[in-house]
C-alpha cells in the first residue's frame, strides 16, 4: 500500500465504526503504511536483485511497488520475490523505465543498470521529483558534471551506491590516515583485479525473445546482440562501461580520496601504460599501471592484480591487502589508536548505503556517498582510462574539470548518445 491509497482508505474507514490494528498505526515497532517510502527498481539483474532489491525488502520503512528490466525473465523473478515478501501479487512490472519514473506513488528509485544508463536515468528521475540511489559509476566526466548540477538544482537526495563507506575496514583506514597516525601521507597503492581471461565472442546472435535489445542499448551505439555483451559482461565493452578501472576502481579509489581529504577535488597529473583487449568483443584495459599526482604531493599508484589498498606516510603504513581483509600496519600501536573527540570523525552508516539513503530521504541531508563525491571518484577512473588511451602524461585542472591545454584529451570527456536519447 502506498501513501496515497492509505490516506484514501483511512478516510473511508473514518465514516464507519471500525477497529484498526495497532500495526497499521505504527505501534509495536511497525511502520505505518503512510510513513513507508515507496521504491521503484530499475534493473533487476544479479546485483540489482541479490544486493539492492533484497536489502530494500529488509527495510521496515520501505515498500517495493514496481520493478523494471528489459529482460522479462529477470523482471518476473524480481516480481516474484517482492510478491512473496508481501504475500500478494501487487508488484507492478514494466520493461520501460520511464513508466517507473512517471508513477506518482513512487517516492524513490533504485537504479541497477549498466553504466551507460546511470546518469540519463538518474537525471530523468530527479526531474520527475524522485530521490535516487544509483549504482556507480558514471560513463563520462561530463555526464557526471551534469548529474551533480541536476541534483543540486532540484534539491534531491542522491546516493552513489557502494558499500565501502559503511565497511569498518575502509572507514577505519580513512580515519587513521586523516588523523595523522602514519604521519604525513605521501603514497597510496591500489591494486585492482584483472579482467576476464577471454576477449569475448563478437559473433552476432539472434536476440532472445525475453530481451528488448534496443532498450538495453539505449544511448549506447548500436551493435548486434551477442551473449558476451550483456548482463555482467557489459563492464568490458567500451560503449557501455570503462572496464575494471570503473568497476572496481570506484570502490578503492573512494577510500583513497577519503583518506587523502581530496574527495571533492582530484589529482593534477595522470600518466599510465597498459594493454587493451583486441581480437574479440572486449576493448577496455586488460593490464595497467596508472600514476596519479595530487596538489598536496601525494601519489596514488594503481596496478592490476589484486584488490587491496595501502597508505604510506612519513611515520609508517597501513593496508588492507585484499578486499575487506583486516588492516595491517607497520606498528601495532597504529591499529590500537583511539580517535579522540576533538579529532576528525568521518561520517558513515554501518547499516549500509540503502539504510543511509532512506534515512537521508527523511531528513533531506546528503548521504554518506553524495552525488558530488561519487562524481569525483568516477572522474578518477575516467582519467586513468584516458591516460591509458593516449599513452602520455596528462595535466588536469580539478577546479575547472578540464585538461590543461589539451584539446585531444578534452574531447574524451564526453561521448555522443544514440538518438533519440539525450541529456537536456
Amino acid at each position: 500500500m502506498n501513501r496515497r491509497k492509505f490516506m484514501k482508505s483511512m478516510a473511508a474507514v473514518a465514516a464507519v465504526p471500525y477497529v484498526v490494528p495497532s500495526s497499521v498505526l505504527g505501534a509495536d515497532g511497525a511502520v505505518a503504511p503512510s510513513n513507508k517510502i515507496t521504491v521503484g527498481f530499475i534493473g533487476t539483474g544479479d546485483h540489482g536483485v541479490s544486493r539492492n532489491l533484497r536489502m530494500y525488502l529488509g527495510q521496515p520503512d520501505a515498500r517495493a511497488v514496481a520493478v523494471c528490466d528489459v529482460d522479462s525473465n529477470r523482471m518476473k523473478d524480481a516480481k516474484r520475490l517482492v510478491d512473496e515478501k508481501y504475500g500478494n501479487t501487487d508488484c507492478a512490472t514494466t520493461r520501460d523505465f520511464r513508466e517507473i519514473i512517471e508513477r506518482k506513488e513512487i517516492d524513490v528509485v533504485m537504479i541497477s543498470t549498466p553504466d551507460h544508463w546511470h546518469v540519463l536515468m538518474s537525471v530523468m528521475a530527479v526531474k520527475a521529483g524522485k530521490d535516487v540511489q544509483c549504482e556507480k559509476p558514471t560513463l563520462t566526466i561530463d555526464e557526471g558534471k551534469i548529474l551533480v548540477k541536476t541534483i543540486r538544482r532540484y534539491s534531491k537526495v542522491f546516493q552513489t551506491s557502494t558499500e565501502d563507506r559503511s565497511e569498518r575496514i575502509y572507514h577505519r583506514m580513512a580515519e587513521l590516515v586523516r588523523n595523522g597516525r602514519i604521519g604525513k601521507l605521501h603514497t597510496i597503492k591500489v591494486k585492482l583485479p584483472q579482467q576476464p581471461g577471454v576477449p569475448g565472442d563478437p559473433t552476432p546472435q539472434p536476440v532472445p525473445p525475453e530481451l528488448d535489445w534496443d532498450m538495453w542499448l539505449g544511448p549506447a551505439p548500436f551493435g548486434p546482440y551477442c551473449k558476451d555483451r550483456v548482463h555482467f559482461n557489459f563492464r568490458w565493452v567500451w560503449d557501455t562501461s570503462g572496464g575494471i578501472l570503473c568497476d572496481w576502481g570506484t570502490h578503492l579509489f573512494d577510500t583513497a580520496q577519503w583518506a587523502n581529504d581530496t574527495e571533492r577535488t582530484g589529482p593534477v597529473a595522470i600518466e599510465g601504460k597498459g594493454t587493451w583487449w583486441s581480437g574479440g568483443l572486449y576493448n577496455t584495459p586488460k593490464e595497467y599501471h596508472v600514476e596519479y599526482t595530487y596538489a598536496n604531493g601525494v601519489k596514488m599508484l594503481c596496478d592490476h592484480g589484486g584488490s587491496g589498498i595501502r597508505f604510506e606516510g612519513s611515520d609508517g603504513w597501513i593496508e588492507s591487502p585484499s578486499w575487506l581483509a583486516e588492516i595491517q600496519a607497520s606498528d601495532p600501536k597504529i591499529l590500537e589508536s583511539k580517535i579522540g573527540p576533538s579529532e576528525i570523525h568521518l561520517y558513515t552508516n554501518p547499516a549500509g548505503e540503502h539504510r543511509d539513503f532512506l534515512d537521508c530521504v527523511k531528513t533531506h541531508k546528503d548521504p554518506y556517498f553524495p552525488v558530488d563525491i561519487g562524481h569525483r571518484v568516477s572522474t578518477i577512473c575516467h582519467l586513468g582510462n584516458i591516460a591509458l588511451k593516449l599513452g602520455r602524461k596528462l595535466n588536469w585542472d580539478p577546479k575547472d574539470e578540464k585538461f590543461v591545454n589539451d584539446a585531444e584529451a578534452d574531447a574524451m570527456l564526453s561521448r555522443p548518445m544514440r538518438s533519440p536519447w539525450k541529456l537536456a
